[in-house]
């Protein structure tokens, strides 16, 4: 096995299927056959015949069920973000290869499973059968190339127990680590007895190609980006990656610092589809320059200050940079976060929260820590409110011109 994380998908959906393609036959589906001519003896002897179960055309009539699985999503995102994969069905005979990926992809779970399955008249699943049709889509994946892994731990993010791996497309994922076979021990554990996530990039590429750790810092990067914008929490990177070939000896990498993890924050099982949709969002359409991916990036230094009463002049930069063009003495920072992140009723309480929090940011720069209580969660709040403007620009739901949004907003309330 050369690849842990695309064996573990297409065996989560190969089991799934078998389940269901069981239910189908007990509840009395037929199974098509055809006649098949089965001498073989000297001339004249009378033929002989067998039925050959065609259970490839009985897939075929039940793949509108089986897209439907949870399993499904998973096993063609990790097929589709291989290359090979027109190699593999031009291998079992297609004639025609989609030109889409995805719908290259769904050919070849559908051509996997009629290998799975190919003159069996029952379901059941096999494990032997499965790692001899594995073993043969993988070496048509992989043919003449090597699948470089690099991995490395992710901090302040857990999974619920019945979760071991959230794929999130072109070959990236978050797996638990106490699930990865082989994981470096460094990568798993570490000071709490809860196993780290581990955020993990499989790449199919030329034995002679250097390994793509550069990629790898890059999407780690993007992913932990995604992460801090959709939910609350002290997510980092660990300082080191491993990265290794096939089933080689794994070797260390340093990876960059990223903070450190504070509160850590566990995934629902039902909240994993919408962070995966996320990520591939956030990878889409992160503007390339301008004030709010400015802004973006004060936020997460800010995400790695050490307390959180550091962070606040970080939080009111960004936000003077999206809605304080004119400068600090204009003073409208206040009333213009307020006027979106509030309801009309509670728009003078954030505003003077808000010119509160402002009068702050000389203690911070003069390195005095804050006398009066409560104001971690102060600045605490400051974020959020950050936070949930970069989601909403990201995401189309605010228009970029966030100064606009809200002089409109405030010309509104007035009139």
């Amino acid at each position: 096995m050369r690849n842990s994380t695309l064996h573990g998908v297409i065996e989560a959906f190969a089991t799934e299927t078998a389940m269901v393609l069981c239910a189908e036959t007990a509840s009395g589906a037929e199974i098509p056959f055809e006649l098949v001519d089965a001498a073989g003896g000297p001339r004249g002897r009378v033929p002989l015949y067998c039925y050959r179960p065609l259970t490839g055309v009985f897939i075929r009539d039940r793949l509108g069920l089986l897209s439907g699985l949870p399993t499904y999503a998973p096993a063609v995102r990790a097929v589709s973000g291989l290359e090979g994969v027109d190699a593999y069905l031009r291998q079992r005979g297609e004639l025609r290869i989609p030109p889409d990926r995805r719908e290259c992809a769904d050919a070849a779970l559908r051509t996997f499973l009629s290998v799975l399955y190919a003159d069996r008249s029952e379901f059941a699943f096999d494990p032997d059968r499965f790692e001899a049709a594995y073993d043969e889509l993988e070496q048509a994946l992989y043919e003449g190339r090597a699948v470089t892994t690099v991995v490395a731990p992710l901090l302040g993010i857990a999974f619920d127990r019945d979760t071991t791996e959230v794929a999130l497309g072109e070959g990236l994922s978050l797996v638990r680590g106490d699930t990865f076979d082989d994981a470096p021990p460094d990568a798993i554990w570490g000071d709490v007895e809860e196993p780290h996530v581990l955020i993990v990039l499989t790449v199919a590429q030329d034995r002679a190609a250097p390994a793509p750790v550069s990629v790898a810092r890059v999407r780690f990067r993007r992913t932990l980006t995604a992460l801090r914008l959709f939910e609350r929490g002290g997510f980092a990177l660990g300082p080191v990656a491993w990265t290794r070939i096939d089933a080689g000896s794994w070797r260390a990498v340093p990876l960059g610092g990223s903070g450190r993890p504070r509160l850590t924050r566990r995934i629902p099982v039902e909240q994993e589809d919408e962070l995966r949709a996320f990520c591939n969002l956030v990878a889409r359409r992160t503007p390339r320059g301008g004030e709010a991916v400015w802004a973006l990036s004060r936020f997460e230094m800010g995400c790695e200050r050490l307390a959180p009463f550091e962070a606040l002049t970080d939080y009111l930069l960004a936000l003077r940079a999206l809605l304080e063009p004119e400068g600090p003495a204009s003073g409208r920072l206040a009333g213009r976060l307020a006027a979106i992140c509030a309801k009309p009723e509670d728009r003078a309480e954030v505003a003077e929260r808000t010119a509160h929090a402002i009068s702050l940011e000389r203690a911070v720069i003069a390195g005095l820590a804050p006398a009066q209580p409560g104001v971690d969660a102060l600045v605490d709040e400051l974020s959020e409110q950050l936070r949930a403007l970069l989601r909403d620009v990201l995401c189309g739901h605010l228009e970029a011109d966030l100064c606009a949004v809200a002089d409109d907003l405030l010309a509104e309330a007035a009139a």
